[in-house]
């Protein structure tokens, strides 16, 4: 069956009506009725019921929709993104992110990315947390890689890429740093750093819980606008950071202790794009940063 016949029998299945299918396609009436009679000699069935009045599925007819509608509108898809790849001849999309395991996977994306469409660069921004989705909402980035959930209205969220283990930042002098790990109701011996800026309620519980599990209240430390100021008020002793687990890889130093939590949910990252638009090529770099984050297995 070829693809334009596909197509034909998808319309008619939706509209029921040879005229109407005809007019939406742009061909005449006896196009359609040849299509499908073409299609029920291959099958050897007839796929509608048709009287002066109306036209029905049959049941092997809404069998054989069912089951082509998912793969053609694939198939269209893949048509219309590589049509769009076509008008846009070069370019620069532009994509932020708020940690440096995130600038990472952008960064692997980009090389990548470039090979793929000849002419297109990735410019990549680091996101403050003072200002997490102004870029997006000023049209300076086409998308950013951020700790999911997000609540922000103009904003659609993509899909995760990967799921991190939590662990706490301490002073390296606190006995929490002698532990093998800890859990969210040792949050009540040591005081949170937080962030200054106010983030909304369901974000903030994640990174920065104001009880236990147990509701033992977290005791509050100072409070921060950038994010390299984290690791030297934990150095100083004056708190701890719930942190993503490889924070230790790319943020050790003297003075400080990465435990990793035994529990609480995980750190999850991922997509984050404009509610209103999108640049014609982000789809296609969201499925490869998909494709590379799944190919590292969360690393």
């Amino acid at each position: 069956m070829e693809l334009r016949d596909i197509g034909i029998f998808l319309t008619l299945a939706e509209e029921l009506h040879f005229g109407r299918t005809a007019e939406r396609l742009h061909v005449t009436p006896s196009r359609v009725s040849h299509a499908i009679k073409k299609q029920e000699r291959r099958i050897g069935a007839p796929l509608f019921e048709r009287t002066s009045r109306t036209v029905r599925l049959t049941p092997l007819g809404q069998q054989l929709r069912d089951d082509l509608l998912p793969a053609h509108q694939r198939i269209q898809q893949a048509v219309d993104r590589a049509a769009a790849e076509a008008r846009t001849g070069s370019g620069t999309l532009r994509a932020g992110c708020t940690t440096p395991w995130c600038a990472d996977l952008l960064l692997r994306a980009a090389d990548v990315f470039r090979g793929r469409h000849a002419g297109w660069t990735v410019g990549i921004r680091e996101i403050q947390f003072n200002d997490l989705f102004g870029s997006l909402h000023r049209d300076e980035l086409d998308l950013q890689l951020i700790e999911f959930p997000v609540h922000e209205a103009g904003t659609a969220a993509g899909p995760v890429l990967f799921r991190e283990r939590r662990a706490l930042m301490v002073p390296a002098r606190h006995p929490l740093a002698r532990r093998e790990s800890v859990s969210l109701e040792d949050l009540a011996d040591v005081p949170l750093i937080t962030l200054e800026h106010e983030l909304p309620k369901p974000v903030a519980d994640i990174h920065f819980p104001p009880r236990t599990p147990m509701g033992r209240p977290v005791p509050r430390g100072p409070s921060y606008t950038f994010w390299p100021e984290v690791p030297a008020l934990v150095a100083a002793g004056l708190g701890a950071s719930i942190v993503a687990a490889r924070a230790a890889r790319y943020h050790d130093r003297p003075g400080i202790a990465f435990i990793p939590f035994r529990d609480g949910p995980t750190l999850d990252y991922g997509v984050l794009l404009r509610a209103d638009k999108q640049a014609p090529l982000v789809p296609a770099f969201v499925d490869l940063l998909r494709e590379l984050a799944d190919s590292d297995g969360g690393e």
